[in-house]
């Protein structure tokens, strides 16, 4: 089992039922092909830094889960296949990337 970050941009058009419909069908995919969820982050709705798709703006999400490498690639099909989704990012974590991702989620528990 490895660590992964995913992030993704969603559709800024999207409603608030079909972002969290979305984000609940990846999440089940995910649990589906054995992954142990670790952290769900909702980061809103953002300005981006160029105009993607002619949109200006999108909703950020962030999973972090451990799952087996074979899972990824069908996860990103589904990602490619969805035209929700404007951008999206996977990221194998070493062991310093876990540890700061750590630090992270407990700095934001406590600003909350």
């Amino acid at each position: 089992m490895n660590h992964y970050e995913t992030v993704f941009i969603l559709n800024p058009v999207l409603s608030e039922d079909q972002i969290k419909e979305t984000v609940k069908k990846y999440e089940d995919f995910l649990t589906d092909k054995g992954a142990k969820m670790i952290a769900k982050e909702d980061w809103g709705l953002k300005k981006l830094a160029y105009p993607i798709q002619n949109k200006k703006s999108g909703f950020y999400h962030l999973f972090e889960y451990q799952v087996a490498g074979e899972a990824i690639e069908p996860l990103e099909l589904e990602f490619r296949r969805d035209e929700r989704f404007m951008r999206y990012l996977t990221v194998k974590l070493d062991k310093h990337a876990v540890a700061w991702a750590e630090k992270r989620r407990q700095r934001n528990k406590q600003k909350a």
